[in-house]
This record gives structure tokens, sequence and C-alpha cells, in this order.
């Protein structure tokens, strides 16, 4: 029997410890975001029929509030916002097809509002996502320290091109902290704390995001989920 070369045997080594010192980051990767994931409960929200909410923003002087019922199984979503009379019922999945402007700016909204609230969520739904865990580190917002992840979304397709988020979670996988950086900029776009949470039935849900001044703030309210095989529903306590 022919033996390998010395030389031979070792680059092969070499490349199989890297492959799998490759694989278990990816691992150790994808294991991070279904940790976050479940501590909000991501593995119920197939039993998810409806959810509704309440977004709140206070952006200085300025308040407004939009009002959401999502049914995920069917991507339906039903819209009520200050000025508008009567309710605005949609199947998302006619969004790329509508001549309506008015139709595609609710959309945004829901888009915007949704990330707000289900944003744990997406960091496991959303496939394309770069994950960084950066260790402790201090949050921009109070002193401490808090294990920081950058979630970086990709360039270009999908609802944030290119954003990055640097979230700070506590010992639970709960995010406490977020920092914005549209487009991936260097600077800050908007950072808040995730504050509040709240059982909705098998969903934990973070109700309150504050700027650390009185010039910002989002919330929620009249927040509740009905899920499959029950027909009232469950708010958040």
């Amino acid at each position: 029997m022919k033996l390998f070369p010395k030389a031979v045997m070792v680059a092969l080594l070499a490349i199989t410890l890297s492959a799998c010192a490759t694989q278990n980051k990816e691992t150790r990767r994808m294991t991070l975001r279904q940790s976050i994931g479940n501590a909000y409960g991501v593995d119920y929200f197939d039993s998810i029929e409806q959810i509704q909410y309440e977004f709140n923003v206070r952006i200085g002087d300025k308040r407004i509030k939009r009002f959401w019922i999502w049914e995920p199984k069917l991507d339906r979503v039903t819209f009520q916002g200050m000025n508008y009379r009567k309710a605005i019922t949609y199947n998302r999945r006619d969004i790329e097809t509508t001549t309506s402007s008015a139709l595609r700016k609710v959309d945004a909204w829901f888009i915007n509002d949704s990330y707000w609230l289900l944003f744990p969520f997406h960091v496991v739904w959303d496939a394309n996502i770069k994950v960084e865990d950066l260790g402790r580190q201090k949050p921009p917002l109070g002193g401490g320290k808090s294990r920081q992840v950058v979630i970086t979304f990709p360039p270009s397709g999908g609802y944030t091109p290119g954003d990055v988020y640097e979230i700070y979670l506590d010992d639970d996988y709960r995010l406490t902290q977020w920092v914005y950086r549209e487009g991936g900029s260097e600077k800050a776009t908007r950072m808040t704390t995730w504050e509040d949470h709240r059982q909705a039935g098998p969903l934990l849900l973070s109700l309150d995001h504050k700027a650390g001044d009185e010039k910002f703030r989002v919330w929620f309210t009249s927040v509740g989920v009905k899920v499959t095989g029950s027909g009232s529903w469950m708010f958040a306590q």
C-alpha cells in the first residue's frame, strides 16, 4: 500500500481543520440567531393566526399612531391610521404589482412598524444577514456591559438593504438596546432601549423603546395575538 507523502498529509490535515473551523463558526452564528429567536418564542410563531398592535411614535412635538392586524399565514394586513377614516385591508403579495402609491406607502409603514415589534424574529427569518458576535461591550445608553451582536443586511434586495443593527443582549438573549445605522452609515441613525418585555400568548415582545431624551420614543399598545384553535385575543401582560 502506497502511503501519502508527509507534506500531502499535513496539507490535507490543514484543509480539514480549516473547514471544521469555518463550519463551527457558522454553527455558532446560527445557534446565536436561534437563541435570540427562542428568547422571544420564534418556534411558536407558526401557531399565530393574527397579531394586532398599535404603533406609537413621538418625534419632538409630533405624535403618530398606526393600528395594525397582521395574519401571517395569509400575509394579509389590516391598517387603520390617524388620518384614515376607514380601515384598509390588503394582501402583501399584491404590493409588487399594485399601481397604488398610497398602498405602497401603507406597506412601507407596515414594514417599519413591524420591524420595531418583531425584529428578534427577523434575526431568524431573514436568511442572508451577516451576524458578528463582538462579546461584552459598553452599550451606548447607560453603564455596564452587554453582549454586542452586529447584524448586517445584504447591500441589495430585501426590506432594509445595507442597513446595520448593533444589538445588545442580556444573559437571556433578550435585547436591551439597539443602534440602527441606515445603509451601513458610520454614524448612528437611531439608538433606543428595548424594555417593557411582556408575554402575548406564546410570544415575548418588547413594547417600549426610549432614546435617552424626550425627543424620540416608540411604544406599542393594544398588543395581542390569536393562536390556531382559539377565537379570542391574548393580550400582552
